[in-house]
């Protein structure tokens, strides 16, 4: 009984710490899990901009408004047109944190 409860115990203790639910920096995050849609670069194809209005995430415009919490926003709740998923769940919020800082960051317009 005492061995089942300090296994318990250790693992809901690492399971609560959040490095061990981040998969990767942002940079991998988005490889990941945005590069179907939002292409490699930011810029998605022109069928994914036909198709279900895909935004480009290199335009000036969206660029000069972009910052880490307005992404978060987008990346946990989704579109308000619903085309893109919400992916609060799909995602820890250190993943969606690391990703949303990520693509507002000057590095996302100039990867390795």
């Amino acid at each position: 009984m005492k061995v089942r409860l300090l296994l318990v115990l250790v693992l809901g203790a690492a399971a609560c710490k959040p490095e061990a639910k981040v998969r990767g920096d942002g940079a991998e995050i988005y490889a990941r899990m945005c590069v179907t849609c939002h292409g490699s670069t930011g810029k998605p194809s022109a069928t994914m901009i036909a198709r279900l209005a895909v935004r480009d995430l290199t335009a000036p415009e969206l660029r000069d408004r972009i910052t880490p919490s307005l992404v978060e926003a987008q990346v946990r709740k989704g579109s308000q047109n619903k085309l893109m998923p919400g992916f609060e769940g799909a995602l820890s919020d250190a993943e969606i944190k690391a990703v949303s800082a990520y693509v507002a960051s000057s590095q996302f317009l100039s990867p390795p």
